[in-house]
């Protein structure tokens, strides 16, 4: 491997094993402060249990997400310097900002953990909706720098040189909403599914569904599909505006994310298939007609881009159709999963859910982070080939440096004992405190 795709690999890497963490890390305050919301409305000592459970496996997984992502700051630095000398001139603000973001959510997480038995109630709720508010921050700041990646704003490169450089614009740049919702809505979703899978999990163990560990999971696993649902909608209609904003700032992503190689208007999707660029189309696609000029402009005549507009070195890796697929896929399973279960319960009033439904739950939290992780890798690579669209190609960021080999190994080394620590621990932790312990502890 040449050293731009050793860099890229790297890098990759790193942030494939830290999203993970990352996501759970926003997705799962959410949970926690919710069942402390029920735990002080209702009183039942089962949503104050969830709360404290949640908090120690997120407190865990915390524990692994700091390192993770300290190693991603590092490589920024040693990897991609061209990069780095923009961000330090024009987008700093959000690695400053992200800083008090961390220390909030770091502080009043302590709080919770250490004093939740001796403060009140008001300060219990007061703590998770700080470290909730201090999550979501974290990432949304952090993901900022990947929105200015794909429209940059705020300055210019003239000769070379950063000129007219204006940081609030960099930071506000055309994408910044849209993708700040989008890893907000993504990540609740991810971590009410991740919730919800061991719910499931654990109700099938569990075959005297009147006793008190049942119940306790029900009312985890019913938490969970509400708040999956909710989120699951909000997603879906987020990409909507996500595939405008391309539409509009970045239409050869588009364009390789349906394999659509030449501009019309009443534009099909297509959905499955892989894109054949010799022949110029996607091979055994179903297509939907007109649906990509809706999605794009909302209108079924909208003009959409094809690649052929395009220069082909400007082309991103045509891979990323099957890539986009996957990810809406799974959105779109997970979707119909979440309210057929609300809709079973709430609506028609079945007093269980069916095994098969269970099963299919258990395998929600796995995919909710597979879909992250394609959605993760279609975002950057759908950018290729620039790191900085239209202003730097990825080849001109890269270190110089032709020793890489040696740190993508050791560096792969550390993400597998950490990923290794993390599941060890946890199942050591709950192992040794499993919840009917706790319910009895409750009752006695």
């Amino acid at each position: 491997m040449d050293d731009v795709v050793i860099a890229r690999s790297m890098f990759g890497t790193t942030m494939g094993f830290h999203i993970i963490f990352a996501t759970l890390g926003v997705g799962l305050p959410l949970m926690m402060l919710l069942a402390e919301l029920l735990y002080q409305k209702t009183k039942d000592r089962d949503y104050a249990i969830m709360a404290n459970r949640w908090t120690k496996g997120f407190a865990v997984l915390l524990g692994v997400a700091i390192p993770s992502g300290t190693i991603a700051g590092v490589q920024l630095s040693l990897l991609w310097p061209g990069f780095m000398e923009v961000i330090g001139k024009v987008m700093a603000l959000p690695f400053q900002i992200e800083i008090y973001a961390f220390f909030i959510e770091a502080l009043f997480m302590s709080i919770y953990v250490y004093a939740a038995d001796r403060i009140s109630p008001a300060m219990r709720i007061l703590s998770l909706i700080f470290v909730a508010l201090g999550a979501v921050a974290s990432a949304v700041l952090i993901t900022n720098v990947h929105a200015f990646e794909g429209t940059p704003a705020g300055f210019r490169i003239e000769n070379g040189e950063i000129v007219d450089v204006n940081p609030w614009r960099a930071f506000f740049n055309p994408s910044f909403i849209t993708t700040a919702g989008h890893v907000a809505v993504s990540a609740y979703m991810t971590g009410a599914f991740v919730i919800g899978s061991i719910a499931a999990f654990k109700m099938l163990k569990e075959s005297n569904r009147t006793s008190a560990v049942y119940q306790f999971h029900r009312k985890a696993f019913q938490l969970a599909l509400v708040v999956g649902g909710i989120f699951s909608l909000l997603t879906a209609i987020n990409g909507h505006e996500s595939a405008q904003l391309l539409h509009e700032y970045q239409p050869e992503k588009l364009a390789a994310a349906e394999g659509l190689f030449e501009t019309q208007p009443y534009a099909p999707l297509a959905i499955g298939g892989f894109t054949d660029e010799e022949t110029q189309e996607v091979k055994w696609a179903i297509e939907i007609p007109w649906a990509l000029s809706f999605l794009a402009g909302d209108r079924f005549d909208t003009v959409v881009k094809g690649l052929n507009d395009f220069p082909r070195e400007w082309w991103p890796p045509l891979f990323v159709h099957t890539l986009f697929n996957a990810m809406v896929l799974i959105g779109s399973l997970l979707l119909v999963l979440a309210w057929g279960g609300i809709i079973w319960i709430k609506f028609l009033k079945k007093k269980h859910f069916p095994r098969y439904y269970l099963w299919a739950l258990v395998f929600g939290g796995p995919l909710a982070l597979l879909s992250v992780e394609f959605g993760w890798i279609f975002a950057c690579t759908g950018r290729q080939p620039w790191v900085i669209y239209r202003l730097m190609k990825t080849e001109d960021a890269v270190t110089g440096s032709t020793q890489l080999g040696v740190l993508f190994i050791l560096f792969t080394a550390i993400f597998i004992i950490l990923g290794t620590a993390v599941v060890l621990v946890l199942l050591h932790y709950f192992k040794r405190h499993p919840v009917h312990q706790e319910l009895s502890e409750g009752t006695s």
